[in-house]
């Protein structure tokens, strides 16, 4: 842990702080330090062997050796399971999707454990079924799953694509007369460790895009994400249950949660991440159904969002319980973004008003830190906090967004922190805090944060 950081950060609550009520500082603000990028360990972000063009002494399992066409309408399932059956149990092979070819896969199931140094090669297209009715019933929310993996590295120059518009057309968000029904995600990780995925494009989902569920260890690097802005429920990156995930350079564009983070996620780093259009970059939603949701340990730095429905968000459902705490978002340029930095505890994604509830997720511990640009909306950041869990420890640090059209606001309910260095709009309304005690920002003391 950085002392340094740690003791600015204490010296400036100090300094700050002198009139402000007892439970804005009587939590431990010490896991803030711990979310930091290492200078000296960039190899981790690339921990895998990466193979030269003649692929050295490892063992090539090409699709197109087991039966593959690559016409795009032949049925290619049951040649990639054959090759991934190969693939998997052969040390130091590459299972390879190889170019020039588009391959028509089925929902398939891509298992492990795997023998070692397996690489995953996609540098073809592979293409899903485009037809909601004639989908596999065994598999609602799954396209290509890949499970029980350690240490398998994806790459490649390929696509994956979904073939999404039929169920878009069918989502019951397109058409409120239709119901609301499952549908699948493009790639999934589950239960793996030690897993990159660098340079791959993902597109046009049947839904969410990308899932990291139940996973420890994974890094993602130069990924793009793409399908319409008004695809619904197409997340980009969403993880789920997962811990130690670095997603780095990569440009994410849907219909939904450019990233979006929800229960049992942990120590999770994003860095230069471009965003748009989509939702924003979410830790949530939480809480749905009375249900316990906690996430801890988030980083964002450096990020451009354009044209978004909501910039930096943490969405939460009445009724929840858990926690979300130690998030720092900094380093994020906006332009036309609704909603720039919003925290809402009211969240409510359903046809039918939701039900008032007292029991809540408790936000706490977010530092919100060198964000600049547009905002489309009125209220440039919103904090919209539980009566009977209010949100605590929010810290703002050299916020300069401004109005596309005419001045812009701060709106607060039951949130308790505060501001240093430049904050506009201003957010007085933040309670905890003397309005004109800003005078007294020893502007000589530094956070320091060693960063990637």
């Amino acid at each position: 842990m950085e002392s340094n950081f740690l003791l600015s950060f204490f010296v400036l609550l100090i300094v700050t702080c002198n009139t402000v009520v007892g439970n804005v500082i009587d939590e431990d603000l010490g896991l803030l330090d711990e979310l930091s990028f290492d200078r000296e360990k960039q190899n981790e972000l690339y921990p895998f062997e990466v193979p030269s063009s003649e692929r050295g002494e490892r063992i090539l399992v090409n699709v197109d050796s087991f039966g593959a066409v690559g016409n795009g309408t032949s049925d290619d399932t049951q040649a990639f399971v054959k090759a991934w059956n190969i693939a998997c149990s052969t040390p130091n092979s590459v299972f390879l999707v190889p170019p020039g070819r588009i391959y028509l896969v089925n929902a398939t199931r891509f298992k492990g454990p795997c023998a070692d140094k397996l690489i995953v090669e996609i540098d073809g297209k592979i293409i899903a079924p485009d037809e909601p009715k004639n989908w596999d019933p065994k598999n609602p929310r799954n396209w290509l799953q890949f499970s029980n993996l350690n240490g398998t590295l994806f790459q490649g120059r390929g696509v994956i694509d979904g073939s999404g518009s039929k169920w878009w057309a069918a989502s019951c968000k397109k058409n409120k007369t239709n119901p609301c029904k499952e549908a699948p995600t493009a790639l999934t990780i589950d239960s793996s460790t030690a897993i990159g995925v660098i340079g791959i494009t993902i597109q046009n989902s049947q839904q969410m895009h990308f899932v990291i569920s139940r996973s420890d260890s994974v890094r993602i690097a130069k990924v793009i994400v793409s399908a319409p802005g008004d695809s619904p429920n197409t997340d980009g990156i969403h993880i789920s249950g997962s811990t130690n995930v670095i997603i780095l350079d990569s440009k994410i564009g849907t219909g939904d949660d450019c990233v979006s983070i929800v229960n049992s996620s942990s120590s999770i780093k994003m860095k230069r991440i471009y965003c748009g259009p989509g939702h924003g970059i979410s830790i949530g939603s939480l809480g749905k159904d009375n249900s316990t949701g906690i996430v801890s340990k988030v980083v964002l730095d450096t990020a451009f969002l354009k044209d978004t429905t909501n910039g930096l968000r943490i969405k939460t459902w009445q009724g929840g319980s858990g926690y979300v705490r130690a998030v720092r978002f900094e380093n994020v340029q906006m332009q036309n973004v609704s909603n720039p930095i919003i925290i809402d505890q009211f969240y409510c994604d359903s046809p039918k008003a939701c039900q008032a509830q007292a029991s809540a997720v408790k936000i706490s511990q977010i530092m919100f830190k060198d964000i600049s640009g547009t905002s489309k909306s009125s209220n440039a950041m919103k904090f919209s906090c539980s009566d009977t869990v209010p949100c605590s420890n929010i810290v703002l640090s050299n916020i300069n967004l401004k109005g596309k059209n005419g001045t812009v606001n701060t709106y607060c309910h039951s949130v308790q922190g505060f501001g240093y260095g430049v904050v506009n709009p201003s957010a007085d309304c933040l309670s905890g805090q003397d309005k004109n005690d800003h005078s007294r920002i020893d502007e000589s003391i530094n956070i320091v944060h060693t960063e990637l």
